[in-house]
């Protein structure tokens, strides 16, 4: 996981091209490998509106996770909040950028392309890279302001911590409740975290329609027999009753469980990630579903954003809340589902989260196995 520095100022929505709303109007600098982070944060610094995803990935990488980066990229730079996209390459590495950009561009995704092996060294990508940030900002790919955000133009990302009982007995039935609302308004959520699911697979299916069931059962055999560290939240679930669990999504079917890097097919209702809950990884994977916006319920006060969404911090634990008050941007112990919805309504129209406010955030791409 990297500190991927400030985000810069939001701005209103936009109606993309295609007729997607974007909460936010950033320019993607896109590492396509470790190697070259360092650069494209350098270039993200020097141009207004732009961000950059620094990761640890793109070299070294096998199979099943080289083609999971990849996909994870693609679909990170498709996010409606995303008005365009450069690619920054070293030169030799296993996800090269130009065939990132290529594919990209293939999709209709305004993008440029950039190697420091190819143009001459660091100084030199950097200049060039900056040009062609420019270039894309001033561009854009915004057909016009959106005006005020609906809950039905929204697909939002959800991720639940550990099943604290100020999260799963305070925060998430608020969270639940409003989520509810934005299904019935036509919005989407999609739910990150496998391990909730995978520690009670006879109610998992049960909770799926039937087009997903036979996906919620494949999600559970691909995490059953991983290592122990990694199944410590798995663990925990397992001595908790599933309707608690899942307090998130009440009584909402799962309609599809979409692979780590995809984009959600599903139009409207409730999705869930194949992905863990650790925050960053978790928040990547849902902006690359698609998530213009996350809540991220905390008991522990986790304090980063993702630079391509803002991210709602809320806490049901009065210690986190009494510690990080100017970091959590709703303690549910005093709110109800109305008050989080107009606060996630305020922040798509633009207001900045807290985590936009101090320019935090976090960017990781989750692994399958080792790479070399």
């Amino acid at each position: 996981m990297t500190d991927a520095g400030s985000v810069g100022s939001p701005q209103g929505s936009v109606v993309r091209d295609d007729g997607a709303v974007g909460v936010r109007d950033r320019v993607l600098v896109l590492p396509s490998v470790i190697c070259s982070h360092v650069v494209a944060e350098r270039i993200a610094e020097r141009v207004p509106g732009a961000v950059a995803t620094p990761h640890d990935h793109g070299c070294a990488q096998l199979g099943a996770d080289i083609d999971q980066t990849t996909r994870t990229f693609r679909n990170l730079a498709r996010n409606p909040n995303v008005a365009g996209t450069l690619v920054v390459g070293l030169g030799c590495e296993g996800v090269q950028s130009d065939d990132v950009a290529a594919d990209l561009d293939a999709r209709s995704v305004p993008v440029r392309e950039v190697a420091i092996q190819d143009v001459g060294g660091t100084d030199a990508c950097i200049d060039a890279g900056t040009t062609l940030a420019r270039d894309l900002v001033d561009g854009g790919s915004a057909s016009s302001p959106s005006g005020r955000v609906s809950l039905g133009d929204l697909t939002v990302g959800v991720v639940v911590g550990a099943p604290h009982a100020s999260n799963v007995d305070v925060a998430e039935p608020v969270v639940g409740e409003f989520v509810a609302d934005l299904v019935d308004a036509g919005g989407r959520a999609i739910l990150a975290g496998a391990e909730r699911f995978v520690a009670h697979p006879e109610a998992a299916r049960e909770r799926a329609t039937p087009a997903a069931a036979d996906d919620v059962t494949a999600l559970v055999e691909r995490h059953r027999d991983r290592p122990a560290k990694v199944r410590r939240l798995q663990r925990m679930a397992e001595s908790e009753p599933f309707d608690e669990l899942t307090r998130a999504i009440p009584d909402r079917p799962i309609e599809e469980i979409v692979e780590y890097g995809a984009r959600a097919a599903t139009p409207a209702g409730v999705a869930l990630l194949d992905s863990p809950s650790e925050f960053a990884e978790a928040a990547t994977g849902l902006v690359a579903a698609g998530a213009q916006l996350i809540v991220h319920v905390t008991a522990d006060g986790v304090t980063t954003g993702h630079p391509l969404a803002p991210v709602v911090k809320v806490s049901g634990d009065g210690t986190t809340v009494d510690a990080l008050p100017d970091d959590i941007d709703v303690d549910a112990r005093s709110v109800t589902a109305a008050d989080l919805r107009e606060r996630v309504l305020a922040i798509a129209d633009g207001e900045p989260c807290r985590a936009e406010r101090h320019g935090v955030t976090s960017f990781a791409i989750t692994r399958v196995g080792p790479s070399m």
